[in-house]
């Protein structure tokens, strides 16, 4: 736990929801945002898969999520963002018709992606961000006028399902864009440059219509059909990254994960997702107090660097980083070993990145698990235990086709950040 006395961690477990099947928190809240590990269709009380198909397992995950919500003395509208992973791109449209039972007027944002396995053989996997309004700051009422704002804009793909940003506290939080022209509502014209181009652009008209400037993006999340296709969206991200004059200057880029998905929505070979800093806060400060909140981007030579991402940028107080492959920082080349090795470098690397940040791995408030081969779930956990022996953070695992440098494994992390950015004269 931090030791910080303003600001704390907060795990919560509910047993109105599945116990971990593996070591971590049902949600571990932190300052205004309550980080809930995904949720298999699994029956609480049992312990097992639901009986059913797909609608069963979507409507279990679901009550799950609602009820480690409800146990922590809040409701679904709360939900900021909802990211669903199914192993058939075809069963988004039964999960679609639960979801709209679950949030039939207010709708969070929303991504959904493909993958080739998750945990349990299950067929779907949901995870929900949701806002926390009383914050974790012992006995300090500062959060009764926090107010969630959403937004939709004309300018980028408008879906009845998802909100385009959901505004709460310091961050916004996008839904994942395809590369859909807004005006024709299809997929544009091309292959995976225009694609990637188009998913930027709807990412930019979003931001634009509430007043952000690009360069407040702190994390991107890429999902990618074919995985081999990195180096055209790499050359198309570079026309994006840095957008101003100001990050241009100090190479600003934001932190990222890139995902191979089996499959995405309307048959896309891209899709990208932000997570957007917000100095104006919901309610908006007064201008001396927002202008003293600043982006925070480090990299450190003890962990691997790469010129399109900083390993790790801190807002609020949040810190966002980098998916960390099994790269050994001095030589740049995957470790010597099998699974177990690479796991160990992978938590090394973040390891490293949050001592040169002044942090430790017991802020770490969510980790984000992508793996090879699901069946090797055990043998990571063995090595994670050694990281996080109180199995605190939140988690999300999900099997993926392939990884970057043929790795095994890849893990990115979100991490409390207590003390917060303020401005430094």
């Amino acid at each position: 736990m931090i030791s910080n006395k303003v600001n704390a961690l907060l795990a919560r477990n509910t047993d109105n929801a599945p116990k971990s099947i593996s070591p971590y928190s049902q949600t571990v809240a932190f300052s205004h945002y309550n980080n809930l590990s995904a949720q298999l269709p699994i029956d609480p009380k049992s312990g097992k898969l639901v009986a059913g198909g797909i609608k069963e397992q979507a409507e279990q995950c679901f009550k799950n999520i609602k009820a480690i919500v409800e146990s922590i003395n809040h409701v679904m509208s709360d939900v900021v963002r909802i990211t669903v992973f199914v192993k058939n791109i075809k069963d988004i449209d039964a999960v679609n018709e639960v979801y709209k039972a679950f949030f039939s007027t207010y709708v969070p944002t929303r991504t959904v992606v493909a993958v080739a396995a998750l945990p349990m053989d299950a067929l779907v996997q949901i995870e929900a961000l949701v806002s926390n309004g009383e914050g974790t700051i012992p006995n300090a009422p500062q959060a009764v006028s926090l107010i969630k704002l959403t937004n939709n804009t004309a300018n980028a793909p408008i879906c009845a399902l998802s909100t385009q940003t959901v505004s709460f506290s310091h961050y916004n939080n996008l839904s994942a864009q395809l590369p859909i022209d807004p005006k024709t509502g299809r997929v544009v014209v091309g292959g995976v440059k225009e694609q990637a181009g188009q998913c930027l652009k709807n990412i930019k008209a979003i931001l634009e219509s509430i007043d952000v400037p690009f360069d407040d993006i702190v994390k991107i999340n890429v999902f990618l059909k074919n995985l081999s296709d990195i180096e055209a969206v790499n050359e198309v991200y570079t026309t994006f990254f840095p957008d101003s004059a100001i990050a241009r200057a100090v190479a600003y880029v934001p932190a990222r994960t890139v995902v191979a998905a089996s499959s995405l929505p309307m048959h896309a070979l891209v899709q990208i997702e932000a997570v957007v800093s917000h100095g104006d806060g919901t309610p908006p400060q007064a201008i001396e107090d927002r202008h003293g909140i600043v982006i925070k981007a480090k990299n450190t030579e003890n962990a691997p660097k790469c010129s399109l991402s900083t390993q790790t940028v801190a807002f609020s107080h949040y810190n966002h980083i980098s998916a960390q492959l099994p790269l050994n920082p001095k030589t740049g080349e995957i470790v010597a070993g099998g699974v177990k090795e690479q796991t160990e470098q992978c938590l090394k690397n973040i390891k490293a990145i949050l001592e040169s940040i002044d942090h430790v791995m017991d802020d770490v408030v969510k980790v984000n698990l992508f793996l090879k081969n699901i069946e090797d779930m055990d043998a990571v956990d063995e090595v994670y235990r050694t990281f996080f022996p109180g199995g605190t953070p939140a988690r999300r695992t999900v099997g993926v086709s392939a990884l970057l440098n043929d790795a095994l494994i890849q893990i990115d992390v979100v991490v409390a950040n207590a003390e917060g950015t303020p401005l430094k004269l």
